[in-house]
């Protein structure tokens, strides 16, 4: 087998298990992102002004899957990004890093169906007559599902409630 069908199915293999084998794939990544901004000029003092895009809407997602939600918008936000970049630039680092987002945002499809739901949800006429009579029709099934998936933060509350009570005696 010759090293280049070799690394085909490695990369092959880590894009369908994760990006576990994709570790030393980032250094070269990181290298055609410092070309990009070079010719994007990012180091120029106003891309500093009114903070940061992405980074700092992320310090809010905690949990993983939360967060595989919110990237997979950002990635699609990128994947934007590269279609609006003039054909001038299709250099090969430019190449490289759009290559790169297509196989993130092809491992994270389910979490951008997710996205989705959220952004139809958004988009929901809430003053129509007739949406708002579904609503009351699943909002008992809504509330029962919201408090038999997340029942520790209301018995929490009662038990140290209790606690409180029986200290006082």
């Amino acid at each position: 087998m010759t090293p280049q069908i070799y690394l085909f199915i490695l990369l092959s293999i880590s894009s369908c298990f994760g990006c576990f084998f994709c570790q030393p794939i980032l250094p070269k990544i990181e290298e055609d992102i410092e070309k990009l901004k070079a010719d994007f000029n990012s180091n120029q003092s106003d891309v500093a002004d009114g903070g940061s895009i992405f980074t700092e809407r992320l310090k809010s997602w905690t949990e993983t899957t939360e967060k595989k939600i919110i990237l997979s918008q950002i990635i699609s936000m990128y994947l934007k990004m590269f279609e609006n970049i003039r054909p001038a630039t299709s250099k090969l680092h430019v190449k490289n890093i759009r290559n790169a987002l297509y196989t993130l945002n092809n491992s994270l499809t389910e979490s951008f169906k997710k996205v989705n739901d959220l952004m139809e949800l958004a988009r929901l006429p809430m003053n129509d007559l007739k949406i708002q009579r579904k609503a009351v029709n699943e909002l008992f099934p809504t509330l029962q599902k919201l408090l038999l998936d997340h029942p520790t933060t209301h018995v929490k509350r009662k038990r140290s409630q209790s606690q409180k009570r029986k200290c006082r005696c």
